[in-house]
């Protein structure tokens, strides 16, 4: 459930910045990469837990879905707290420089 969660927040991300794409001015590229990292993180933890015990991979107990469920919604949520730093920190409309300049 967690790379299904994460696999969907980068492809809507993608989707965004690639209709954004000659500017990026919001920085969607970071936060694409962080979800893609991700996914592919989840992606590398799903071939070992079915190395480890391919029976139970395909039949989860549903209690083990709701917590991989609230991982995945936490991984993006942190993806999102981590692009809006970087995007305060970068500031691209100079939205902050201004509001210090005029006081």
């Amino acid at each position: 459930m967690t790379l299904l969660v994460t696999v969907f927040a980068a492809i809507i991300c993608t989707v965004l910045w690639y209709k954004k794409a000659p500017q990026d001015e919001m920085k969607l590229s970071t936060l694409c990469f962080l979800y893609w990292g991700a996914s592919l993180m989840w992606f590398v933890d799903a071939i070992y837990e079915f190395a480890a015990e391919p029976a139970s991979f395909f039949t989860p107990v549903p209690a083990d879905l709701l917590n991989d469920l609230f991982l995945g919604l936490s991984v993006v949520a942190l993806g999102l707290i981590v692009w809006l730093i970087v995007l305060l920190v970068k500031d691209p409309r100079g939205v902050f420089k201004a509001m210090l300049q005029k006081k």
